[in-house]
């Protein structure tokens, strides 16, 4: 009996061992996958790829900071926000060198419908012919005739590109959703707000509507971007 009793024990002792070096190796497992998984995600094409063209009337003091600029620069900018065009933005940076360069990191979308063909050569890249491609296709109705137009001469990922520095503004009554979430900062609150109020019959009352919730300066950069029918 004690040999059996003996046998049993050493069993079941095996068997926990063996238990708890399989609950042992799943957890390590485990832990290889998700330093995995963080690896690879930290390796996608997004965050090894170029940082989006920030947008000179919505970078924080630290992203002007981290593109380069200079303290003095960076007050300068944010004390002249909104800037309701890139020239205004291209005057306060005056003669500092390298611009198409620092254009690739920091600008103030252009109006396609509006923007004097030439002004659109500040964008980088962008030269005599594709600027001018730009203004042959106007009035633009949406930024998707804008792909599709400009999508005749470069691939997506160009015409991807382009879009970080062009907006085409919207008709307050009439837009789509999709087509107000394309403007510069505008994401899904805001965009419920711009339809919340419809129709609206004046730019008076867009002011008095979305002034309920940004600020002066903020609500100005957002009338840059609509308009309404007469």
């Amino acid at each position: 009996m004690r040999k059996s009793s003996t046998l049993l024990l050493l069993c079941a002792f095996l068997g926990l061992a063996v238990v708890g070096c399989k609950e042992t190796k799943e957890k390590e497992s485990e832990a290889e996958t998700t330093e995995k998984t963080a690896t690879e995600a930290a390796a996608t094409p997004e965050s090894m790829g170029s940082p989006a063209v920030l947008n000179a009337n919505l970078a924080t003091e630290a992203e002007l900071g981290g593109i380069g600029l200079t303290a003095e620069t960076v007050t300068q900018i944010l004390s002249a926000r909104p800037f309701l065009s890139m020239n205004e933005l291209d005057s306060i940076l005056g003669e500092i060198e390298n611009k198409s360069e620092l254009y690739k990191k920091v600008f103030v979308p252009f109006n396609l419908n509006t923007t004097p063909e030439a002004d659109f050569k500040m964008i980088p890249g962008v030269g005599d012919r594709m600027a001018h491609e730009f203004e042959e296709y106007r009035p633009y109705s949406s930024i998707q005739q804008f792909r599709r137009e400009i999508g005749k001469y470069v691939d997506e990922d160009e015409v991807a590109r382009y879009e970080n520095y062009v907006f085409v503004p919207v008709e307050l009554n009439s837009a789509t959703e999709a087509d107000i979430k394309a403007l510069p900062g505008v994401g899904d609150r805001m965009a419920h707000e711009f339809e919340e109020y419809r129709p609206y019959t004046s730019m008076a009352q867009f002011r008095t509507e979305i002034g309920k919730y940004v600020d002066d300066k903020e609500l100005k950069r957002l009338e840059r971007l609509v308009y309404l029918k007469e």
